[in-house]
This record gives C-alpha cells, sequence and structure tokens, in this order.
C-alpha cells in the first residue's frame, strides 16, 4: 500500500500535535495507524472524532518502517514536484517508483537533408541514416534555424518513408516530426521556438480535427494546414466514402474556423463525400 500525498500532510500535521477531523482522514492507512495504537482517537459528542498522536516518534517510526519514508516533509516536497527522478525517490524513501515519473520524453525527428541544430548550445547535425530516426530527448535545449519549417507527420508511415514524399515540399527546408508517441512534449517545443509548423495530415474531418485541436488551438498563426494544389482530383479519384460516413458525427464547425483553405478543404470532402488518408502520397 501506498501512502497518498493528502494522507501524508495530514499525518504531518499531526506530528506538530494537530488535532485533525475524522472525516478528513477516511483511509486504510488511517485505519491500520489507528488499530496499531499510533493514533488515538477523541470523541466530541456523538458523532465527531478527532486524531491525534501522542508520540510523535511513534508515527515516524511507522512510516518508515511501513513505507520507507524517513522524512514526511520531504516525502510530500517530492510528490509535489513534477521534476522529481527515481533516483531522488530512492534517497527520500526505499522505493524508486514512489510516484509515477516520465523517464522517456521527447519526440522522433527525421529528414531527408542534413540539417545543422543546436542541442544546450552545441552544434549537431541531423542526418538519420536509411532506417532510423532521430529521437530528441533534451527538447527544452534543442533548436534549428529559424528558416527550417516544422512538418508534423500524422500517420506512421508517411513519417518513415519521407524520401518518397519529398517533391511535396520543394518550396520549404523542412524537418519532420512524428505526432508519436502522443504527448505534450512535441506541442510545448513548437510553441518555445520561432519555426512554422505544417501539418501533414488526413485530409478527412478526423484529420483537421487533430490539427486544429492538437496544434493550431496553442500554436495560432504560426500552424498552417498542408493541402496540395491537386486536393480536389486526389478526393474525386482516390477518396473513401466510408471514411466519410464513419466520421460525420466528428465533422468540424466551419464557424469554428478561421482559416478559409481548411474551409474549403471542408467543403470537398463534403462535395465528394470522401475521405482521404495521407498514405496516397507513399504509393504516388
Amino acid at each position: 500500500m501506498s501512502l497518498p500525498l493528502n494522507i501524508a500532510e495530514k499525518l504531518k500535521q499531526m506530528l506538530d500535535k494537530v488535532e485533525i477531523p475524522s472525516s478528513k482522514l477516511k483511509h486504510a492507512v488511517i485505519t491500520g495507524l489507528i488499530e496499531d495504537g499510533v493514533i488515538q482517537v477523541r470523541n466530541i459528542g456523538k458523532s465527531q472524532r478527532m486524531y491525534y498522536v501522542n508520540k510523535p516518534e511513534s508515527l515516524t517510526a511507522y512510516i518508515a518502517n511501513h513505507f520507507g519514508i524517513s522524512s514526511l516533509e520531504n516525502y510530500i516536497e517530492y510528490q509535489k514536484n513534477d521534476t522529481g527522478t527515481r533516483n531522488e525517490s530512492v534517497l527520500i524513501s526505499s522505493d524508486s517508483k514512489l510516484k509515477q515519473v516520465r523517464t522517456f520524453k521527447g519526440f522522433l525527428v527525421n529528414c531527408y537533408q542534413p540539417i545543422d541544430a543546436l542541442l544546450s548550445e552545441k552544434s549537431f547535425i541531423i542526418n538519420p541514416l536509411e532506417g532510423t530516426y532521430t529521437f530528441i530527448y533534451d527538447y527544452e535545449h534543442f533548436k534549428v534555424p529559424a528558416s527550417v519549417t516544422i512538418v508534423g507527420i500524422e500517420n506512421p508511415e508517411n513519417f518513415k518513408e519521407i524520401q518518397k514524399q519529398k517533391s511535396l515540399f520543394n518550396n520549404i527546408s523542412p524537418l519532420f516530426v512524428s505526432r508519436y508517441p502522443q504527448n505534450k512534449d512535441l506541442v510545448k517545443w513548437l510553441g518555445g521556438i520561432p519555426n512554422k509548423y505544417l501539418h501533414f495530415g488526413d485530409f478527412d474531418f478526423e484529420g483537421v480535427n487533430i490539427y486544429l485541436n492538437e496544434y493550431k488551438k496553442h500554436l495560432n498563426e504560426k500552424a498552417s494546414f498542408f493541402i496540395p494544389d491537386h486536393i480536389e482530383s486526389l478526393l474525386k479519384t482516390n477518396g473513401n466514402r466510408e471514411l466519410y460516413n464513419r466520421q460525420l458525427e466528428r465533422r468540424p464547425d466551419e464557424k469554428q474556423i478561421t482559416e478559409k483553405e481548411i474551409i474549403k478543404l471542408i467543403a470537398l470532402i463534403d462535395k465528394y463525400k470522401k475521405g482521404l488518408e495521407q498514405e496516397i502520397f507513399i504509393n504516388n
């Protein structure tokens, strides 16, 4: 059994000889402390009870023996600290999994031409060998030239096969980033750099929603949606009607959209009643 933060905070108060109403200490940990005589009970009237600790040293010993926590104060501080590491948790208690810690953060990048970058002010070149990607862990200190356009790719297959889609991005210097693994790290990084963001996703209602809800609302004018010039002929010839029907309930509301190109795309999807997945560009 673990020690919840709110219970730890109440126990810390009790170490300082503060009485706590029983209504605020309903937990199996407290039941055990009462049964073992570490916490005392004082009745007030017929229904109200107050919990207190006669011997603070007994509570300290109990917490150490049962939870491996040598200091409630340090434990509470650690639980409230979002940047705590497993190494720190071992110093505070005997459990390296004291709380869930993100030891795997960041995002994948890919490119088909070398791109100069900075990581913690040190220069390096992004140029993955075929069959590999580059994973950026310390993204808070990762920078690329402002002239580079960050292209977010929705589907893993397209991210893998960027060489086959070079002709789509002849007019920009792209660095491709993957939406997977899905987390907030990518958007945090995009929000802190001056580079433009171009979203390359599916040409259907779900693809538009992903762009609007995951990127546009955070990046505002810095973000745009990639729409090829021949999108109408692609929808007409290669679009999928079943995809359109399946996503009708998630159709975006044009009244909430300010980008004219997105409104035009939605109109074309409605016109042909088809959606188009971005994998079409790998085969064509």
